[in-house]
């Protein structure tokens, strides 16, 4: 793997840990053990991981139908789902709601509702120029890793660390839709 593949990867990656990190912020506020986190960091990760590849395949049926076009709207993509990110983030929408968010329906809502971005991911990761199960491996890595230190740290940093990491997400979501297009554009890293 290429210098410029791996820190591809490692952004994508990034910025969906920075929105598992929000959620577990909000969930580890109410104190959790040791099981119930567990439970959490697989749940999110195998979320994060189905969502993305079943944005693959979505991806590889517009690059059949739409061909070189299909990259940059893979990266538009990534712009819209940090765009949305940055709306929830500042517009105060509730993750989970009533939801018990460590077991049950409200773990699978939780899980579903944070790897809905993977699946815009996804669709544009073929389009970034690293194989998907590297890209499933550092999105899987990083999802365990953020979910953890989300549980850890939220009852300590609190609401506002939870709001600021949603939006610094989607922030990083647009800038690297961006750039990801700006280097297919020029033919860089490819």
């Amino acid at each position: 793997m290429t210098v410029t593949a791996f820190f591809k990867a490692l952004f994508v990656a990034l910025s969906l840990g920075l929105d598992v990190f929000a959620v577990s912020v909000g969930v580890g506020m109410r104190g959790t053990d040791r099981n119930i986190k567990i439970r959490i960091g697989i749940a999110f990760a195998v979320a994060e991981m189905t969502m993305t590849v079943l944005g693959v395949l979505l991806g590889q049926a517009a690059g059949k139908l739409l061909g070189d076009a299909a990259g940059y709207l893979g990266f538009a993509a990534l712009v819209g789902v940090g765009a949305y990110m940055m709306y929830e983030a500042l517009h105060g929408t509730e993750e989970g709601g009533g939801f018990d968010l460590s077991r049950g329906w409200g773990l699978v809502l939780g899980a579903l509702s944070i790897s809905l971005d993977s699946l815009g991911i996804g669709f544009s990761i073929l389009y970034i120029g690293v194989p998907l199960g590297i890209s499933l491996v550092f999105i899987g890595i990083t999802s365990v890793v953020s979910t953890t230190l989300g549980l850890a740290l939220g009852k300590r940093l609190g609401v506002v660390a939870e709001e600021t990491a949603a939006l610094w997400a989607g922030v990083v979501l647009i800038i690297t839709g961006v750039a990801f297009a700006a280097l297919k554009y020029f033919h860089i890293g490819a």
